[in-house]
């Protein structure tokens, strides 16, 4: 697992090159933002079990048919099992907002996970919306907490929504 630091000094050093105006910005960025990264991930940790409850719950009122007979959250171990995947995404979401870099998402969630849950005849659909849901959560939450919310705190959820990307449920 990389951070935004390691990442860049990576991509320069592959090159051969010093660090130029764009890295030192980029630099400058990561370490301005890092004490409302650390502060993010800690609401986030404080309130996951909340968050996570919360967006099952949410998920299930928009598409109903998940927790009906035939459905793919249908059985309380299909339930669990949802509700264990939206968890370890957040949990990794926020790894990537306290590194600043998504290096760990592609690398610990997302490599082999739509090839996964093909094969499990899982739709992707749902799962993308539940990590949607959890975005906005987690944005209330951290703007309840007094911190602001941005580009900083998306970056990990867009990411893991963008490299899913399907959209039907």
């Amino acid at each position: 697992m990389r951070d935004a630091v390691t990442s860049l000094i990576k991509n320069y050093d592959r090159t051969g090159r010093y660090l130029d105006r764009d890295a030192l910005d980029q630099l400058k960025s990561y370490f301005s933002t890092g004490t409302v990264r650390v502060q993010a991930a800690a609401v986030i940790n404080s309130n996951a079990a909340a968050l996570v409850k919360q967006a099952g719950s949410d998920l299930f009122s928009q598409v109903p048919e998940l927790i009906r007979p035939g459905g793919y959250a249908y059985t309380t171990r299909r339930y669990a099992a949802c509700l264990r995947d939206m968890d370890y995404y957040l949990r990794y979401a926020s790894y990537a907002l306290v590194a600043g870099d998504m290096d760990v998402l592609d690398e610990r969630v997302l490599q082999g996970l739509r090839e996964t849950y093909n094969s499990l005849n899982v739709p992707v659909g749902p799962t993308v919306a539940g990590i949607g849901i959890l975005k906005d959560l987690v944005a209330e939450q951290v703007a309840a907490a007094g911190l602001p919310t941005g580009d900083y705190l998306e970056q990990p959820f867009d990411h893991l929504i963008r490299e899913l990307g399907e959209q039907d449920i």
